[in-house]
């Protein structure tokens, strides 16, 4: 029987990498890296020479058929993205859908838990996160307004991501989505931030939507964001 290990990474400080996942980015036959660059930094980081191939977003349906004849021979694949847990707001999602379809119990799909940037944000938001509703990346252009007001109904707290590029219009639409006339509440949110989580720059910002807002301005727009959203 192959495996199929989908391997957590580190988003920032290399420390946080479990023994458990270099033992099998070592002895795998192949990583499949969102970006080989970066992997392949990694890998050189701690030593280890494993064969790297590609797949991302843009990979094609003949890079998935690729993957599925290579766990048909036997081969011991892992999957990892470029910082965190791989299938989370990532396309390795398409590809475990795809060997649990094609395959079924011929492989075995092992979890190699670690480092995610929802736990982290999670674990030091602040108010309770015993549940809370991940909603990813917000639309790039269409359909904001909707993935907004879903956040604003939630009655659990929300977290998702965000660029650097967008994070000061995203926060900016929210709190428009918030006040609109029409609702009958004015909804008061407290607000958790964090950038560049368990790098050298990490910043965590709270409090209320204007706040944050202002203390995300006085500081460089740089790096990835993640946004914990809860009702006062």
């Amino acid at each position: 029987m192959a495996n199929f290990y989908v391997v957590a990474t580190p988003i920032g400080n290399l420390g946080d990498i479990s023994q458990r996942a270099l033992n099998v980015l070592r002895e795998v036959d192949l990583v499949l890296a969102e970006d080989t660059r970066t992997t392949k930094n990694l890998l050189n980081h701690f030593g280890l020479e494993t064969p790297i191939i590609s797949y991302h977003q843009h990979s094609k349906i003949s890079k998935i058929n690729e993957v599925l004849e290579m766990l048909r021979e036997g081969k011991n694949l892992a999957l990892v993205s470029d910082a965190g847990t791989p299938g989370i707001s990532d396309p390795g999602g398409k590809l475990i859908e795809a060997i649990v379809k094609e395959l079924g119990d011929s492989v075995k799909i092992e979890p190699i838990p670690g480092p995610s940037a929802i736990t982290a944000l999670a674990s030091v938001a602040g108010f309770s996160m015993d549940k809370f509703l991940f909603l990813g990346f917000p639309p790039a252009k269409n359909k904001r307004q909707k993935f907004f007001e879903e956040v604003v109904s939630s009655k659990y707290p929300v977290i998702f991501y965000e660029s650097c590029h967008r994070i000061l219009k995203t926060l900016g639409e929210l709190k428009e989505v918030r006040s609109f006339p029409e609702r009958k509440e004015r909804t008061s949110f407290q607000i958790v931030v964090g950038r560049e989580l368990t790098k050298k720059f990490e910043t965590i910002y709270r409090g209320n939507l204007d706040e944050v807002i202002e203390k995300i301005k006085k500081d460089p727009q740089k790096g990835e964001f993640v946004v914990a959203v809860d009702k006062k």
